[in-house]
């Protein structure tokens, strides 16, 4: 559609410029949401920069695992680079990419650790930044319909790109898988939004985020035209990683709601 645009005579990327509407979109939401609580702003900021380095990190290496996994034999070698120069080459070529769920298994891993460090209630954290990970995601999947990225299988009706940076996306007539799921994203928001408002579902609202974002996510899958992620009998690694989730926020909320009714027993 709009991968890159002119502006004071330079060119910009579309999806990165939306990325980051996205990121400040979110963050100005959390940052209230903590001045809501009677939390210390600075420290919502700190917590949302330490997960943005596990998110950039996280995303860029299941991207290189992704390509070594699917491809092994194409994939490039970096210890086979006979220079300097051929390394950051072909480790550019490996992790220049970024895989969402790698970014979001990244982010809470370094959010989580750094709430912990400080000595922060986990659970209430991670209640205040739930709702602005899919705020954040649905910029970012109108990003991956303007840029071309991401897009969906062939269908008779859809939009057609012309001016795709990948090339096999140009000249058929796609679903706009981006789309549904920038929507999908933005109906959970106004969720998660909601029961915090609500004070509803506390603790769990990000094992609830993942529980609803890893079944619609494996759905989505099934709508994407594109292969590089890697397909394994069928299923993307995405979906895989899809399965797990929703397994372990089963898991986590069937834990807490018999533990939970058995420390009331007692």
């Amino acid at each position: 559609m709009i991968p890159t645009f002119e502006l004071f005579g330079k060119t910009f990327g579309i999806y990165p410029v939306l990325a980051l509407v996205g990121i400040f979109t979110a963050g100005i939401y959390a940052r209230r949401q903590a001045r809501k609580k009677g939390l210390d702003e600075n420290d919502m900021i700190m917590v949302l920069l330490v997960s943005a380095v596990g998110v950039l990190l996280g995303g860029h290496l299941l991207y290189g695992l992704v390509n070594v996994l699917s491809a092994p034999g194409s994939a490039p070698n970096l210890l086979a680079s006979d220079s300097p120069k051929a390394f950051f080459e072909n480790a550019y070529i490996l992790f220049g990419g970024s895989v969402f769920y790698g970014g979001l298994l990244g982010g809470i891993f370094a959010g989580a650790l750094y709430v912990r460090k400080k000595g922060f209630a986990l659970p209430e954290w991670a209640d205040l930044l739930a709702p602005a990970i899919p705020l954040f995601h649905f910029f970012g999947r109108i990003g991956c319909f303007l840029g071309g990225c991401c897009y969906g299988v062939p269908c008779s009706f859809g939009f057609t790109y012309t001016h795709n940076l990948i090339e096999q996306a140009n000249g058929v007539s796609r679903f706009p898988i981006q789309l549904v799921e920038a929507a999908f994203n933005l109906a959970l928001f106004f969720l998660l939004w909601t029961l915090q408002k609500k004070g509803k579902f506390q603790g769990k609202r990000l094992v609830l985020y993942l529980l609803c974002y890893s079944v619609g996510r494996f759905v989505f899958e099934f709508g994407r035209g594109d292969t590089y992620r890697g397909i394994w009998f069928g299923l993307s690694t995405s979906q895989y990683i899809s399965v797990g989730l929703f397994l372990v926020a089963v898991v986590f909320l069937l834990y807490q709601r018999f533990t939970g009714r058995a420390t009331q027993k007692l």
